[in-house]
């Protein structure tokens, strides 16, 4: 209406997810949690390779993750978003964007900015959603910066992973203890090894 604009997206019936992840209400069960991972992977592909440009989100966090009725999730706020030419050119992508914890160390760096910066970001929606805890919660409890708790989780992560047969005992200690052990140990195990992969 003239100058006035608003926004009208769908209503999703189960809020964002950092809502969802961290409520004392209802408690996400692990095979709701890797269908969340899932459809935010689904979601990234898509953005990143399917689309005529492709589309960095650059602020991808639980905030911006929807869950509609049967917890389905989508990826919303593309307020950041920077489309990149099939030709590869991003030279409009330049200033650091996005929420501290999420940001990928290209932004800080000044090197060209990819679809990775967004790849970071799942890393980091990752391990959240395998800790069941916001990852501003990890560096205020330690009193550290986000960035120094990352660095020793994945170090640790990557020396546990190597770890074999009854020695996988610390995944228990490592997954939202609220699932009581309730969870599919190979998912577990490639969601860690992903959310490595991403952060690295």
């Amino acid at each position: 209406d003239g100058p006035h604009r608003i926004l009208v997206l769908e209503y999703v019936e189960n809020g964002s997810l950092d809502k969802t992840l961290v409520s004392s209400e209802r408690l996400l069960g692990w095979s709701e949690r890797f269908k969340i991972a899932l459809g935010v992977a689904k979601g990234l592909a898509y953005l990143h390779h399917e689309c005529l440009e492709w589309v960095i989100h650059c602020d991808l966090k639980p905030e911006n993750i929807l869950l509609d009725d049967n917890l389905n999730p989508k990826i919303s706020d593309f307020g950041l978003a920077k489309l990149v030419n099939r030709s590869g050119s991003n030279k409009n992508v330049s200033r650091i964007h996005g929420t501290r914890g999420y940001i990928a160390p290209e932004w800080v760096s000044s090197q060209p900015i990819t679809s990775k910066v967004d790849v970071y970001s799942f890393g980091v929606v990752l391990l959240e959603l395998l800790m069941g805890a916001r990852v501003s919660d990890w560096a205020s409890n330690a009193g550290e910066e986000v960035e120094m708790v990352f660095g020793r989780v994945v170090r640790m992560l990557t020396a546990n992973v190597m770890l074999q047969g009854s020695q996988h005992l610390w995944l228990f200690d490592f997954i939202d203890l609220r699932l009581n052990g309730q969870f599919d140990r190979l998912q577990a195990r490639t969601m860690v090894n992903l959310a490595i992969s991403c952060l690295e």
